[in-house]
């Protein structure tokens, strides 16, 4: 295989789980422009999406029933994590609310491990495992479903926010809580809905990427820190440069584990992250609103 040709297939490699990195920073930073704060159980939705998909699979459902009602699960996990983690501590610091959310990632983690075990999980491939040649290498066809279902997502998202009553009324209160609900908008409601959307998004690239990463209940961990890291890195409270952050960090890590070893792929694309950040202190993207 020629080296454009390796180059090529790492790239988009490095794509699609970017795009997946940058699916869970986009879910941090829809929470964030609603509440001010970071959720670190953010990547344990994504390891809930694949596993509840698996164990829906297992009962002999459907494929795309399965992955339906698994992001419909994690979703109303998100609401549970609001109502039940967040909504006491209304009026609490920002340090106590970020706690909650620490506490709630590790309820959920126990959980998983209690529920599957500690074992990965496969799901099957969408539309079967036969490489889709290009050039002299290939792709596996699922990282093409994850590329497209997440650039899908991201556009969706972001026509949701500039075209819909609800999503004008998100950025409202991201701009300014206390005019948005002087006009009207009620901030509770809003918080809600964040929580069910970044919860939604998050278990999407959960499925799509288990069929070709597998998944186990500690995983949720990494997605946390990489997500936050794209939301940083592309400009915390920029949806946009999240989802530039999180493909950013994903080809730089498929590059590193490419060309110089898998070993240090994920601090090396800590460090460019670091570097970039040096560089611009306010992320890729200056705009601070979705």
């Amino acid at each position: 295989m020629s080296l454009a040709d390796q180059l090529l297939q790492y790239l988009l490699t490095g794509l699609s789980v970017g795009l997946v990195y940058g699916l869970v920073g986009l879910g941090i930073t829809i929470i964030f422009n609603a509440t001010g704060i970071i959720n670190f159980a953010q990547g344990e939705f994504v390891m809930l999406g694949g596993m509840i998909a698996v164990a829906f699979v297992s009962l002999g459902l459907p494929l795309w029933v399965a992955v339906v009602l698994a992001m419909a699960a994690v979703t109303t996990v998100g609401l549970a994590m609001e109502r039940l983690a967040i909504r006491p501590l209304r009026g609490a610091s920002v340090i106590t609310l970020i706690i909650a959310t620490i506490g709630a990632s590790l309820v959920l983690q126990g959980g998983a491990k209690l529920i599957w075990g500690p074992e990965a999980v496969k799901l099957p491939a969408f539309s079967g495992e036969v490489p889709i040649r290009i050039g002299a290498g290939g792709i596996n066809p699922q990282r093409l479903w994850v590329m497209g279902l997440a650039a899908l997502s991201v556009a969706a998202v972001q026509l949701f926010f500039k075209y819909t009553l609800t999503g004008k009324a998100m950025r409202a209160c991201a701009i300014n809580r206390s005019a948005a609900r002087l006009a009207g908008i009620s901030a509770d409601r809003m918080v809600r809905l964040s929580f069910a959307m970044s919860a939604a998004l998050a278990a999407l690239g959960g499925v799509t990427l288990t069929p070709v990463a597998l998944m186990h209940y500690a995983q949720g961990t990494y997605y946390t820190l990489t997500g936050f890291l794209a939301a940083v890195v592309g400009g915390l409270g920029s949806g946009l440069g999240a989802v530039l952050g999180g493909v950013m960090l994903g080809i730089v890590e498929s590059l590193s584990a490419g060309f110089i070893s898998s070993g240090y792929s994920k601090a090396i694309a800590v460090a460019v992250a670091l570097i970039v950040l040096w560089w611009r202190p306010e992320g890729l993207v200056r705009k601070r609103v979705l």
